[in-house]
């Protein structure tokens, strides 16, 4: 095994010395994500920093930094926009190099005839975002971290944004894309408007979470823009019940709303304390054009009268036009927020986001919801617990459980008394009732401990996978696919 130097001096010798980063504190936060955010901004992160941090310039330095990592067994952590938050960017190994995106930032060709786009890996979201408005098309992408986050990150977690409604997630929206696996081999998957030739292999490199390969291109499909058409819906609704159902109504009958969102009280308090009432907030936006908003507004009325007996009233759409549009997150944000635990020994709070049909998500719902007041052993230090569902299907929906607590612990234990009782009733109670553990936010290590009973007997197939494109192991140790030694180590 080779030691620390001698995989400097190796990469100094693949490398300009402005790719390869050796910075004590940025090589600190590259150790870990958001997951801990909280113990990374006290300092006292338990994991191990990366040897180096490296920026290759193109797919080709991308190929060999995979290869050397290959052949000596070094541990590689792909890095995008450095937004994740589920602990698929920490580190479990001592000997790990980080692979940044961020000299793969060339937006290569915008196409509006054939309406898709191409770009790298390191790409920001809403750098693409801006171009395209340019020529009055849009992405039809906005996660909140959408003025940070980057396409290989987007593509290699499947993301999904807050108008997945209308639009799809990430997967929807990928038409071909470039990887690199870790013997240096590098697949291009061509973008066509579909084809039969076999397994959709696109779908090895979405959602991967950098476990199997590098993401180094991607090709979108781009949607034209219609912003003057927009229309905004707002609700007080008496219970969570009633708004799924409201949500159902509108799909089921062949309605997209670009949103179509659902706040438990205790979550509408953080959004729309100036006018919740204390009730849950139903919100819809419908967007397109003129004729598709006008049918969908109207879906959207006939479906809220339907149940009207669990509606309190209608409020004005522009309070909901106003939330919106300050909705996402900045760097400055994400900043402020670091200070802020620096300084108040407190946070934001966590989310931890399950799908499941319609007939499920409010028997899930509920059952947490008591089980974490009843069961957990710091319940009384909950300041917050709620939810919301923001993103619909024909067949059902997800739910957003948000939750935030005073904070009575050392830093670096306050994942483990805290968090992850709470993130382990919500998994259990949703993989006991059918759904899905992860909606959008991915697996990363910090979930990793539920992957075989997510997938069951398909796991078979995942495994395969790993063996078959990483089976040296070396692609981000830990994240996916369950390592004992480090759930032990880290998580128990």
């Amino acid at each position: 095994m080779l030691n620390t130097d001698m995989i400097l001096k190796t990469l100094a010798d693949m490398l300009l010395p402005d790719q390869i980063n050796i910075n004590e504190d940025e090589l600190y936060d590259a150790a870990a994500d958001r997951y801990k955010k909280y113990a990374k901004a006290k300092k006292v992160l338990d994991v191990p920093s990366p040897i180096a941090i490296v920026y290759p310039k193109n797919t080709e330095q991308v190929s060999k930094l995979l290869m050397f990592c290959n052949e000596h067994g070094i541990n590689v952590i792909p890095r995008g926009g450095k937004t994740a938050t589920e602990g698929g960017l920490e580190n479990w190994k001592e000997n790990t190099i980080v692979i940044d995106a961020l000299n793969l930032n060339e937006i290569i060709k915008i196409d509006t005839y054939n309406a898709q786009a191409t770009v790298q890996a390191g790409v920001a979201l809403q750098n693409l975002e801006d171009e395209l408005r340019k020529v009055g098309f849009t992405t039809g992408h906005s996660p909140q971290s959408k003025p940070v986050a980057k396409y290989g990150g987007l593509v290699s977690t499947r993301s999904i944004g807050q108008f997945s409604t209308l639009y799809g997630g990430i997967e929807d929206m990928v038409v071909g894309l470039e990887c690199v696996f870790p013997d240096g081999h590098i697949a291009r998957i061509k973008n066509v408007s579909r084809r039969a030739g076999g397994p959709d292999i696109r779908h090895i490199a979405i959602g991967n979470e950098g476990s199997l390969c590098f993401i180094t291109e991607v090709t979108i499909k781009i949607f034209r823009y219609y912003p003057e058409n927009n229309k905004f819906y707002g609700y007080l609704v008496k219970d969570v019940d009633t708004g799924i159902k409201i949500l159902r109504e509108v799909i089921v009958n062949g309605f997209k709303p670009s949103v179509s969102r659902i706040y438990s009280e205790e979550d509408a308090a953080q959004h729309f304390y100036h006018f919740y009432e204390n009730k849950c907030v139903l919100v819809f936006m419908a967007e397109g054009p003129k004729g598709i908003v006008q049918a969908t507004g109207e879906a959207i009325e006939e479906a809220v009268a339907k149940f009207g007996d669990g509606v309190v009233k209608q409020v004005d759409g522009q309070l909901i036009a106003d939330w919106f549009n300050h909705l996402n997150w900045s760097q400055k944000d994400i900043d402020d927020e670091i200070e802020g635990m620096i300084e108040n020994d407190s946070h934001a709070g966590f989310t931890t986001e399950i799908s499941a049909d319609w007939e499920t998500i409010p028997k899930i719902y509920h059952n947490v919801i008591e089980r974490v007041r009843n069961e957990f052993s710091r319940a009384h230090d909950i300041t917050m617990l709620g939810g919301h569902s923001s993103h619909s299907y024909i067949n059902g929906t997800n739910m957003y459980f948000v939750y935030n607590y005073d904070i009575h612990c050392a830093p670096e234990d306050e994942m483990i008394i805290y968090h992850h009782p709470i993130q382990k009733i919500i998994v259990e109670e949703t993989l006991k009732a059918g759904g899905s553990m992860c909606h959008h936010h991915g697996i990363g290590k910090y979930r990793s401990e539920w992957t075989l009973m997510e997938h069951g007997t398909a796991y078979y197939m995942l495994e395969k996978l790993k063996q078959a494109f990483d089976p040296k192991g070396i692609m981000n140790y830990g994240t996916i696919f369950p390592q004992e030694e480090g759930i032990n180590k880290y998580i128990k």
